[in-house]
């Protein structure tokens, strides 16, 4: 049997690391929201304020805030309507004002294009900084914003499946060390990745906050967003979810799941919105915050390492993700990954996950119907 390693974090930078700037990063409390433009309003305001209760917080013929249920700031997520899907903004609250100044100085020092809006670029949100990054992402920071009612406590506007905080976004990139070392510039530490004995690294989770994870980089052509996650309170809420979306004939919205992630043994659930946006519902996994606290790898082989239960993964979540938009709103082009793929590596052409990559008893050990690399596929 083997199990994933756990270890201290590592100081090797990649050769073609981007530049660290000598400005200090802004001081990144958590991620906060995500600006999504969509292409029907209605159909987007249907999923996500009626079939997962966000709450909304303002509307108008343009755009719509939603918040969950634990949050006292404006929103966690902006529906604006547009011409062609994709994401707006990775908004991530700062510390303090001040901040936002050591912002400016950071991007500009690494040549991005910045801009500053006294006025915020949101509904609710002041002053504000929205830079396109090294890696073609679009970044927000901001610390001013409209406090709203926390709803914790209105137990009375409770659904079974509450959303009650933005957990996380994962960003598509296709060189994850490369994106590894710029984003720890940041001030983001690494909590868990996905590597192979020969060291390339497949997947990583960061995190600001002491959860395992804030934003993660996952291995693909980029720039794009693999998922928003909101997370519930218990897994209970995530079936109820799926309850729900049956009960509705809306069963075609779920991609993946439910299920239990081996990496941040988190229970999930993967949704696709009208769009075609990933949504992810999330809960349980674990406290991060101590100075000491060990990165966790996987080897990409393991097949518990995506769904503790060896479930397939299908192919779809490996290829597909929302595009980005550049300051002026147009679709960022896309940069192809050269490393190797996750999916080619672990995913038959059926598009089925295998068991264990020749790890010797370990098959042995399997039923017939678990082994080899077909899993599914081979019993079909």
């Amino acid at each position: 049997m083997t199990s994933p390693t756990h270890h201290p974090a590592s100081s090797d930078r990649p050769a073609n690391a981007i530049p660290t700037p000598q400005a200090p990063p802004p001081d990144i409390l958590r991620c906060a929201y995500m600006e999504i433009v969509v292409t029907d309003l209605a159909a987007s305001r249907a999923f996500y304020h009626d079939v997962l209760g966000l709450v909304i917080t303002e509307e108008d013929e343009d755009a719509i805030y939603l918040r969950s249920f634990e949050e006292f700031i404006h929103h966690n997520l902006v529906l604006r309507k547009g011409p062609v899907a994709a994401v707006a903004a990775f908004s991530y609250r700062v510390r303090s004002p001040e901040d936002l100044d050591r912002a400016v100085a950071f991007f500009e020092e690494l040549g991005c294009r910045v801009e500053r809006r006294a006025e915020g670029f949101t509904k609710g949100i002041g002053d504000s900084v929205r830079v396109e990054d090294p890696l073609g992402f679009p970044y927000e920071f901001f610390y001013d914003v409209e406090h709203v009612e926390r709803l914790a406590w209105r137990y009375d506007l409770y659904t079974p499946g509450a959303l009650v905080r933005l957990d996380h976004f994962n960003q598509v990139t296709p060189d994850v060390p490369k994106a590894v070392a710029y984003v720890e510039d940041l001030g983001f530490r690494v909590t868990e990745d996905i590597r192979d004995s020969e060291g390339t690294v497949y997947a990583a989770w960061m995190r600001r906050k002491p959860t395992v994870h804030d934003t993660a980089m996952t291995g693909g052509d980029g720039p794009r967003m693999h998922h928003v996650a909101f997370a519930t309170h218990e897994k209970h809420n995530i079936l109820s979810i799926c309850d729900k979306l049956g009960a509705l004939r809306l069963s075609n919205h779920i991609e993946r799941g439910p299920g239990r992630h081996g990496v941040s043994n988190a229970f999930y659930l993967y949704l696709r919105d009208p769009d075609g946006h990933r949504v992810e519902i999330y809960t349980q996994d674990y406290y991060t915050g101590d100075p000491d606290n060990p990165v966790v790898t996987w080897d990409v082989h393991d097949n518990q390492r995506r769904d503790w239960w060896g479930n397939p993964v299908v192919p779809s979540w490996y290829t597909e993700a929302s595009l980005v938009l550049d300051l002026d709103g147009n679709p960022q082009p896309l940069v192809a990954r050269t490393d190797d793929s996750e999916m080619a590596v672990t995913i038959g052409a059926d598009g089925f996950s295998y068991t264990r990559e020749g790890q010797e008893g370990e098959d042995e050990d399997m039923p017939s119907w678990k082994q080899g690399e077909y899993k599914l596929g081979h019993q079909l």
